[in-house]
């Protein structure tokens, strides 16, 4: 069983390519749960969504034989993203869902959680969760480095990353965010941003650089993983997507290789 924990999201996309219609259902943790379950994983989900999508998401949930445990609050989370053919993205707030204030006991059976915040949600005691659970922790930091500042979203690094870091297992920033992080531009050096990262506390360090694939480091060696080729009708979610593949194959073999070539297929 996998336990994704993050707010879900209700999106508006648009790229070169396409452009939803309606506001449809995203997120980190979102994503990666989705991803895991179409490869015949358990998984759970846990965040708060409003009450102006509820009725959605439970449906949406019981399509993909998803679990969750769902607090209503509000309004639902979400953007409104805008992909331009230079690869920069555009995004605007539509929506922000509550906490995450505690989590159910029965997450801690699971062999994996992926603590994946869209934007500062997860608000429980990080120290807690990792003396009672025994699994690994998985960390996409992305939602820990999000800040609204005048209706606009801003990456700046937390003061407390480090120290989440070294509560996690594996750690998988994309390379703005790493370097938010750790303040090296991976694509200079990325050997050294890893260093960084495992040198805060975790076990394996991933960071994933869009169409240079991604690299990974366990304290022993640096893995270059190649990226699979494809046309990038929607990016929205590519490592979210990543994420759920890394944790589908490493839990099969325990080898960062063969796990992020599948991650990088994924």
């Amino acid at each position: 069983m996998i336990t994704c924990v993050g707010n879900p999201v209700y999106d508006y996309i648009e790229t070169p390519y396409y452009k939803t219609e309606n506001r449809i259902l995203s997120g980190c943790s979102t994503n990666a749960c989705i991803v895991m379950r179409k490869l015949s994983m358990k998984t759970i989900l846990v965040g708060d969504v409003g009450r102006d999508f509820i009725e959605d998401f439970k449906k949406n949930m019981k399509e993909l034989q998803v679990e969750y445990y769902i607090k209503e609050c509000k309004e639902s989370g979400g953007f409104s993203l805008k992909y331009f053919n230079n690869g920069d993205r555009e995004l605007k707030i539509l929506g922000i869902a509550g906490e995450i204030d505690s989590f159910p006991e029965k997450i801690l059976k699971s062999e994996v959680i992926v603590l994946a915040p869209i934007l500062q949600e997860i608000n429980f005691d990080l120290n807690e969760l990792r003396e009672k659970f025994r699994g690994i922790i998985f960390l996409d930091p992305q939602g820990f480095l999000r800040y609204v500042e005048n209706g606009k979203i801003l990456r700046k690094k937390n003061p407390e990353i480090e120290k989440i870091v070294s509560l996690c297992d594996i750690v998988k920033p994309n390379e703005y965010e790493a370097e938010v992080m750790t303040g090296i531009n991976p694509r200079k050096n990325y050997k050294r941003a890893l260093e960084i990262l495992y040198s805060w506390g975790c076990k394996i360090a991933i960071i994933t650089l869009a169409e240079k694939g991604s690299v990974i480091f366990d304290g022993e060696e640096f893995v270059e993983i190649p990226p699979y080729r494809t046309k990038p009708i929607d990016p929205t979610g590519a490592g979210d997507t990543y994420a759920g593949g890394f944790i589908f194959e490493y839990l099969k073999k325990k080898d960062i290789y063969e796990a992020g070539l599948f991650a990088s297929c994924t």
